[in-house]
């Protein structure tokens, strides 16, 4: 006999990812089965574990859950297996979300449930656009309201006169259709005409729109807009006020999608500074890290460590394998005693310290001249060098070293192959002009992303509508060579010098256009 499961209802916030609560993303991280609507940002799903079944079961498009008592068997069907379930809805269950709904249905069934409260659009929404639904001058009182009410009530339940009437600030939820009779009503019942109003379309995501206007104007502005669902109605004085909080849209980035080809385990760093100057990353990892064929080299290479004076990485992605290889081995920090450690860049020599050591020399230039460069200066001749990197890298290093009068070991520590990802959902975005710039931060992620199409025609149509930022000149050259003219290159061979070179980029763009 199976072990009942548990339900759990989890608000996945407004659309922003980042503001899922910390209690949401615990149950996604142990869930069994993710059920999900068209409201819930699809990025949240990756917190799920990977053999968790994923079931969509939004009323937009074509879904084999269109109505809800349909939603409220399959939360309790998938419970009663066993299974542990998470019902990922919009902002808040309980705000407008048929969140009770649901709750009611599993407690009748005997199901163990748990509510996990979500940040809710009615107030994240304007705030992204810049509007407190409160202020103590200007509103006291905030009412939520729907814009769209059971059609099976038979009467409406809604107190126009009050509504109308009330100094505070009214927030619509799912009312766009019906804005014409909302602004009809408010006005009948005495709302003065004057009356500021904000309509946001898909709040707190990176294609937020905004458009303000009054209740005597706003109908006319939102056709033509073209303003459709979801959008939230916010009326009230506090809409003034949009005009000095517009934090959000106003940031460098803002309505950009910038597609981040580095491997997974690394596109964190390049998306999250990407966020925060207003971006969305789309990741799409080209790349992924696995170990060598054989270790045997590198073991080999371990077991006479002492014997060399210089040990080079020239990746970040070979540390934490050629460390952990050390300690297989039965050794540990000690094992670099006397031994001199070269890294191509900080990046790479900011994961030294979590083992316990230092990187006692950077180049000024992030890349194998600017290596060759210091180490030369340093004094190599005579010198035992070995060098940690991946199975398929440039020989520049490591043959100046030698003509240099060093004495050069190569030993791979990892490879790097071309992961298996879904290539017709990329194309899609790249035909629709969904994406803004392609990011590439090496010469690896720059050949498999070419090698996805099916010729340099095939790529040049597709890539057309998108600016190409590589990270420095070799990536770049790599680039050009495989065809894609390049249009942003970072100043030095990091990323925050990437995101500063695409946050130039769009700013001399808007500076050109006006």
């Amino acid at each position: 006999m199976n072990t009942m499961g548990k339900v759990y209802l989890v608000g996945a916030g407004p659309g922003d990812p980042q503001l899922l609560t910390l209690r949401g993303k615990r149950c996604l991280e142990q869930a069994d089965v993710v059920v999900y609507d068209y409201l819930a940002n699809p990025v949240l799903l990756e917190h799920a574990p990977e053999g968790a079944e994923r079931i969509y079961v939004g009323r937009r498009d074509r879904g084999r859950y269109q109505e809800q008592h349909d939603v409220n068997h399959l939360l309790i069907g998938k419970a009663r297996d066993g299974k542990v379930v998470v019902r990922l809805k919009g902002g808040d269950p309980f705000v407008f979300g048929r969140g009770g709904e649901e709750a009611e249905a599993v407690a009748e069934a005997g199901i163990p449930f748990e509510v996990v409260p979500g940040v809710t659009s009615a107030v994240a929404v304007p705030a992204y656009a810049g509007i407190p639904v409160t202020h103590r001058t200007l509103a006291s009182t905030v009412a939520f309201v729907t814009g769209h009410e059971d059609p099976t009530k038979g009467s409406s339940s809604m107190e126009w006169p009050r509504l109308a009437s009330a100094d505070g600030t009214l927030v619509f939820l799912m009312g766009m259709k019906n804005l014409p009779a909302i602004v009809e009503r408010l006005t009948k019942d005495g709302k003065s005409i004057d009356t500021p109003v904000a309509l946001i379309r898909w709040g707190t995501r990176s294609h937020q729109r905004t458009v303000v206007g009054t209740l005597g104007t706003i109908v006319a502005q939102a056709e033509r807009a073209h303003m459709e669902p979801p959008t939230i109605i916010v009326v009230g004085q506090v809409v003034r006020l949009r005009e000095q909080l517009n934090w959000y849209e106003t940031r460098p980035l803002f309505g950009k999608r910038i597609l981040v080809t580095r491997a997974r385990e690394q596109a964190g760093a390049l998306s999250h500074l990407l966020e925060e100057y207003g971006a969305e990353p789309v990741e799409y990892p080209v790349i992924q890290t696995v170990p060598p064929e054989s270790w045997h080299e590198v073991d080999a290479a371990l077991a006479e460590l002492s014997r060399y004076h210089w040990l080079l990485f020239t990746s970040v992605n070979g540390i934490r394998p050629f460390m952990e290889r050390l300690k297989s081995s039965g050794q540990d920090a000690r094992a670099f005693a006397g031994l001199r450690i070269g890294c191509i860049g900080p990046r790479t020599a900011e994961e030294l310290p979590r083992y316990g050591l230092h990187a006692d020399l950077i180049p000024a230039q992030f890349q194998a001249e600017g290596l060759i460069a210091a180490m030369t200066e340093a004094g190599v001749s005579g010198r035992r060098v070995l060098i940690a990197r991946a199975a398929v890298a440039r020989e520049i290093l490591p043959d100046r070293l030698r003509a240099a009068g060093a004495d050069v070991r190569v030993v791979t520590v990892y490879r790097t192959i071309r992961p298996i990802s879904a290539v017709e959902q990329l194309r899609e975005q790249l035909a629709r002009r969904d994406l803004h710039v392609m990011t590439f931060a090496s010469s690896s992620t720059v050949r498999n992303f070419c090698a996805l199409f099916e010729s340099r025609e095939d790529l040049r149509t597709l890539t057309a509508g998108a600016a190409v930022a590589c990270i420095g000149p070799i990536t770049a050259q790599t680039a050009e060579e495989e065809g894609l003219p390049v249009t942003i290159m970072a100043k030095e061979n990091t990323i925050p010098a990437l995101v500063e070179a695409i946050v130039h980029y769009f700013h001399h763009v808007s500076s050109t256009s006006t």
